[in-house]
């Protein structure tokens, strides 16, 4: 379940468009432009109780989470976090779930669409295990936090370092290399966590982290930074590769689990078809490019477009995934939108 958190006493929310992924809560509190400021310089907080929270406990929690998705979860230490993905039995990326080991559970943040379908297929995997999986969201809402440090107090996931811009260092490699190689330099920085706060307490910890920043802030930065949303910037077809989550989502010498032979073929002997690519969209049409819209170079559609944003300093830009030969600083159109590429994921 999720509870509408705009019904919360905060002053100054806005609800996003309908067209927005993140509904429910606020889309900005009146300056969004300010609050990305804020953000970056590691002041505020967002509200994302939208997201759902799952708890997996048990003595076997975290051999069941690691044979299921693509992290090593067994190596991970009380305290630590990471991204892992579920992908379908040929590789392709169905949900990204940000994991919490705490001290005695494993706890989930997850998309509000992604939800129940990761609660449907734990629960058919669980078979013998010794694993108890229980949707957490009515009593766990999350919060994001510029600041990139462990919360004493709340369960705590961090964003990758690598989302910052430092090298990935803890995920192996194999022979076609280590997962540095798709993301060499990303084009902006990106850094925080997400806690989970007692939804009973949210307006009340809330509170304590005036100025708020809405959803538009973060989504705004996080574009920035060229770090991919599973539920915006995929489509059925996406594989790690191509959207930078080697590395930050897979590692590369954990054994089995489903979409690994993909994987592992195109890490070492292929390249990615397509790369995740940033967009610097034309201004003077005053408006954003639709999700999922063709990303148009020289009259030929090269791929989709994903999330978008206006951005304090870059003015409006956009995620896509193209071709992998397409070249960068082309002049393409989005939705009818003039813009240029810059090129975030190498497909070498």
């Amino acid at each position: 379940m999720t509870i509408n958190s705009l019904s919360l006493n905060l002053e100054g929310q806005v609800r996003a468009p309908e067209s927005f992924v993140d509904q429910d809560v606020a889309w900005h509190y009146g300056d969004p432009l300010r609050e990305q400021k804020n953000l970056m310089q590691g002041q505020g907080a967002v509200d994302l109780s939208n997201r759902g929270v799952i708890k997996i406990s048990g003595s076997e929690r975290k051999a069941f989470l690691h044979n299921l998705t693509s992290q090593h979860i067994e190596r991970m230490q009380s305290g630590e976090s990471c991204i892992t993905l579920l992908l379908t039995p040929n590789g392709h990326i169905e949900h990204e779930l940000h994991v919490i080991n705490d001290e005695n559970e494993i706890y989930l943040i997850v998309e509000k669409n992604s939800l129940q379908p990761i609660l449907d297929f734990f629960k058919k995997m669980i078979f013998m295990s010794q694993v108890q999986i229980e949707d957490e969201t009515s009593n766990f809402a999350a919060v994001f936090e510029p600041i990139r440090e462990k919360y004493m107090d709340f369960p705590t996931w961090l964003t990758p370092k690598n989302f910052a811009g430092e090298a990935i260092t803890d995920s192996g490699e194999s022979a076609g290399g280590n997962p540095n190689r798709y993301v060499p330099q990303r084009p902006g920085v990106f850094k925080g966590r997400e806690i989970l706060v007692k939804r009973s307490n949210l307006e009340s910890y809330l509170k304590t982290k005036l100025p708020l920043a809405g959803s538009w802030a973060l989504e705004a930065i996080r574009i920035a930074a060229g770090v991919p949303r599973v539920i915006v910037d995929a489509d059925h077809k996406t594989i790690p590769h191509e959207i930078g989550l080697i590395g930050n989502a897979v590692h590369l010498e954990k054994g089995c689990y489903r979409g690994q032979e993909t994987v592992a073929r195109v890490h070492n002997l292929g390249k990615p078809p397509r790369k995740l690519v940033l967009i610097h969209l034309d201004g003077s049409p005053n408006r954003l490019p639709k999700p999922k819209s063709q990303i148009i170079v020289d009259g030929t559609e090269v791929g989709i477009v994903g999330s978008s944003a206006q951005h304090y300093e870059l003015g409006p830009i956009a995620l896509g995934i193209v071709k992998s030969k397409t070249q960068v600083l082309l002049n393409v159109a989005v939705d009818e939108i003039p813009g240029s590429i810059e090129e975030i994921v190498v497909a070498q």
